[in-house]
Order: C-alpha cells, then structure tokens, then sequence
C-alpha cells in the first residue's frame, strides 16, 4: 500500500511580544513567525485501525501522550468513515526546543489524513480542529509566514517574506513552555484599540530586520533565568560572522540567527558544530518550505 509522507517544518518565532495574561488562562502574543527548511519526518501507511511507530534521534524524549494520535482520533471523531492507519514519526527536532516540534508533527498528521481521504472533508475538518490541538497547530498546518495573534491560533498574511538562510542551535537541554511562562508572570491582558497592521517587506532582507530588531523575544529574558546555557549559545551565535539577527525560538532553548543566504548559514553550522559539539546544530532556508511530499 502507498505510503504517504510530510515534513513537520520547524517553527521560528522572529518576534515574540507577550501583551498580556487573558482571563481564559491563555497569554495574548503577537509574533512574527516564518519556518526553517527542516523539520521531522512524518508518514501514513492507510489502513484500518490507528496507530504510531516513533524513531530518530530525539524518538526516546517523546511523553506518553502525543499529539499525532490526538489530531487522527479528533479527526475520526468529526468523520467516522475517515481512513486512518500507521503513522510513522522521524523525530529529527529536540523536544520541548520552542520550535513548535509537537505541533507540527500534529499539522503534519492532519495533512496526511487528508491526503488520504480526498473525499472527506478533511480540509475543513483539519482547519476547525488545528487551534484546538494547540496554540501553534494553525500556523503549522499553513507553514507559511504569518503574524498570530490571539493565543496563536489567528494568523494574518505577510507578503514578500526574503529568502535567507537560518543556523539553528540548542544546547541539549529542555525547556516545558509552561514553566517559562509561569516565571514570566505577565500582567492581565487589556485588548489593543486595533488589529495590527498587514505586513510585507517585498523580499528586502533589511527590511525584516529592521521591523525585528527593535521588537525582540519577550520569553528571551525568562529562558536565560531557568536555562543560562541559552546566554552562552546567544553569545555564540552573536559571534559568528555574517549574523544579522540573534534571537531565542519560542520559549526555547532553541536559538538562531539569520544569514543573508542559505550557503552562509550551512558554512556558520559547520563552525559552530566543530567548536560545540555537544549541541544540537542545523541549518536550512527560512521563510515558508518548499513542498517536500510524497
């Protein structure tokens, strides 16, 4: 039988502004978020029942729950008659790394469903249950540059995202998202007069950093507190030539920095592997991946 497969693309919070604690418990972010050229592989073999095989470097750090189980049951939840059947999940991201791993895999899952139930439904269905899966499952599902508002789960378009290239790096050490922002302890949230402003930075490189560098990570300064490793792998990546942004992912530990070109940011990789070889380091093209299906 036909096996079907996607890639789970690594999610990169450029800009990450906490703007308040909500009374629903969530937090209102307003992000700018674009995704690396690399990510975790994940397949569905169709067939009757459902279940998950998970392996690859970073399979042994995966809780009891996952996600990928939780997107197919809701999914069969709305359309009965949907195939499901094996999944197969190549954990390639570190876990609990503030690249939106969990929720891609989850984005990725939905996607393959419909892929193997054209007649389903499954868009629509794949749509309505993203946000409930978790804050990021929406823009996963897109995979394409947007800014999220709300919890995450609204997602306005940007235009003209460059194609640059992206070093990704995470010192081996995880981080839950909830204790970062337990420690954050944001002020309740008060709705801004109006909904923030379309962008586009018409492929200029200088204009993305220029709206980013004034707007930073609001978690950054939370994550260096729990984690100090992530100051020294900002210090390091601050360091290597040919950076034009340095910022912390999500809520970590996972740090980049931005190339002009794919080729700079493969070549700062191999240095830095070299020097740390006790970190996870990778390197790709940012903005929204090319299609890479099967």
């Amino acid at each position: 039988m036909t096996v079907l497969r996607d890639i789970a693309w690594a999610k990169l919070n450029i800009t990450l502004d906490v703007l308040g604690r909500r009374a629903d418990g969530f937090h209102e972010l307003r992000s700018l978020v674009a995704f690396a050229g690399l990510g975790d592989t994940v397949e569905l073999e169709p067939q009757p029942g459902l279940e998950l095989h998970a392996e690859g470097p970073f399979s042994g750090a995966l809780g009891d729950g996952n996600l990928i189980i939780e997107a197919a049951n809701a999914a069969k939840a709305r359309n009965p008659h949907l195939t499901l059947g094996r999944f197969r999940l190549v954990k390639t991201l570190p876990v609990a790394a503030g690249l939106g791993g969990g929720s891609a895999d989850a984005a990725a899952a939905l996607r393959l469903i419909e892929r193997a139930n054209p007649e389903g439904t499954t868009a629509q269905i794949a749509s309505d249950l993203a946000p409930q899966l978790g804050s990021d499952v929406a823009a996963c599902l897109a995979s394409v540059p947007a800014l999220m508002t709300g919890r995450g789960e609204i997602l306005s378009p940007v235009h003209g995202f460059p194609a640059c290239g992206v070093l990704l790096a995470n010192p081996g050490l995880p981080l839950a998202t909830g204790d970062v922002y337990t420690a954050l302890g944001a002020t309740p949230f008060t709705p801004p007069a109006q909904a923030p402003d379309a962008l586009d930075f018409g492929g200029d490189l200088a204009r993305l950093i220029d709206y980013a560098q004034p707007r930073v990570n609001d978690l950054e300064p939370v994550a260096v507190r729990l984690v100090p490793a992530i100051d020294t792998v900002l210090a390091a990546l601050r360091a290597l030539p040919g950076e034009h942004l340095v910022r912390l992912s999500g809520s970590g530990p996972t740090c980049f920095a931005v190339f002009a070109t794919e080729l700079e940011a493969h070549r700062a990789a191999a240095a830095l592997a070299q020097s740390r070889p006790d970190w996870w380091v990778a390197s790709g093209m940012l903005g929204a991946p090319a299609a890479n299906t099967s």
